[in-house]
């Protein structure tokens, strides 16, 4: 990592997932390798080629925001986002800080749309127009806005909705950003505000994602992409990554949050350091729009940028003798392509050394969260270097022969980890990495 740029650490974390709500609770569950799957609520699901999702269930905004009345236009994920980035802003301590420089925080998310409500939105539009069809009569529209307006609130909000209200509820004013790269999203953004302090732009960042795509029209674009399980007679055992017997990814939803600080910044305040983040890559297949490039080209590109940008050797060893990354926390989505793909990429990157750094999917126990699951992944990676626990990925009962990684099959495995390394691929090619270390105020 050169001279020139800021150290960055994360000194909050947050998360709101089908397995919980706040940090202890999510974790304990990971570990244990409980599963968050069960036949879908949400929605009657009963006719669909897929009946279950990963739904997050006794979720209540007023629990996590003090006065709701400032988001009554919150989409869901909008509330997610609020709820996680409160837990991460608290456990900051920015709450508390008095010499906040607010135009110098900002945000940086990886959001996806809000839960549509179709039938809403058309009843409003269609009563707009008058007979002819060539203008809208405005006493008509408002008419049937007023009658629909309690779900008119949820109707597919713009993606940069949640920044917005993150930018409401905790008053600042610096660079606010939203990227919505998929499956990669959230990844991205917290490497991009990473960026954004290295190159001297912020002192703090509020990064992360939130989506929530278990709807109607989310689980029929899954199911048409033949990209689900359909395992409706065991929907805990459904998200399976690795295994031959896989046979698609799990719908989630949720959100997580990280607050970045420059380390300076950090110290002068007097912070709990969580962790360092040291690496950022990103690259694109160029291949399709869903499929993967078969060689595994960006998923690599992406994990070698990062290890450059950390200054990490990816064939070398640490002074204990073990390689310089502990833990990849996997895309792992349980797809017959992606599990293969990512193995042979991370094969290719660390060669000879790859059979020894352990592997897991929490894919496995809480679904796809899509554009969150890359920040929820990170924060898991960070768990592990404080904790010193990695996650299983569930389910594995018959690896396929084309992964044949350690990924921690199962069971929980206690590991020293130093560093981890995590991994989000997306839709159209994007290939995300972050790297994230232990915290050491030694180090240059």
């Amino acid at each position: 990592m050169s001279d020139s740029k800021q150290r960055v650490v994360i000194t909050g974390m947050g998360w709101i997932t089908p397995l919980g709500h706040d940090i202890e609770t999510v974790w304990a569950r990971l570990i244990a390798g409980d599963s968050g799957i069960s036949h879908t609520e949400r929605f009657d699901a009963s006719t669909y080629p897929t009946t279950f999702s990963a739904e997050i269930k006794g979720f209540r905004f007023e629990d996590h925001v003090s006065d709701i009345s400032r988001h009554e236009n919150a989409s869901l994920n909008s509330q997610y986002a609020l709820a996680a980035a409160t837990q991460a802003w608290r456990q900051s301590g920015l709450d508390r800080c008095e010499t906040l420089n607010r135009q110098r925080t900002g945000i940086y998310l990886g959001a996806g749309e809000g839960p549509p409500d179709f039938d809403s939105a058309t009843v409003t539009n269609l009563a707009g127009w008058d007979a002819g069809g060539d203008h809208i009569d405005p006493r008509a529209w408002m008419q049937a806005a007023g009658e629909h307006i309690d779900k008119w609130k949820e109707v597919a909000q713009d993606p940069n909705m949640a920044v917005m209200h993150l930018a409401t509820e905790f008053g600042v004013t610096g660079p606010s950003c939203n990227c919505l790269t998929a499956c990669a999203a959230s990844t991205q953004a917290i490497g991009e505000a990473m960026e954004l302090i290295r190159r001297g732009d912020a002192d703090v960042m509020i990064a992360g994602g939130t989506h929530s795509m278990i709807h109607a029209l989310g689980v029929t674009g899954f199911n048409r992409l033949t990209a689900l399980s359909t395992r409706n007679d065991s929907p805990q055992t459904a998200s399976r990554p690795y295994d031959i017997s896989r046979d698609g990814f799990v719908l989630g939803e949720g959100a997580g949050m990280v607050i970045l600080e420059t380390l300076e910044h950090a110290q002068a305040r007097g912070a709990e350091i969580l962790a360092e983040l040291i690496g950022f890559g990103s690259s694109a297949d160029a291949f399709r729009i869903t499929d993967m490039q078969p060689e595994g080209i960006g998923p690599r590109a992406s994990m070698e940028q990062a290890l450059r940008d950390a200054g990490l050797e990816p064939h070398g060893r640490g002074e204990d003798g073990r390689p310089v990354v502990h833990y990849i926390s996997a895309h792992g989505t349980s797809t017959q392509e992606n599990d293969s793909t990512e193995t042979m990429a991370v094969k290719a990157v660390f060669g000879e050394l790859a059979p020894e750094i352990p592997v897991s999917s929490i894919k496995s126990m809480m679904g796809h969260l899509i554009a969150a699951a890359g920040v929820v992944e990170l924060i898991a990676s960070i768990q592990t270097i404080r904790t010193g626990s990695i996650p299983p990925t569930i389910n594995l009962s018959t690896p396929d022969p084309e992964c044949d990684l350690d990924y921690v099959p199962n069971e929980a495995r206690q590991v020293a980890v130093e560093a981890a390394l995590s991994n989000s691929f997306g839709f159209g090619g994007q290939n995300d990495t972050l790297i994230v270390r232990r915290y050491s105020n030694g180090r240059d």
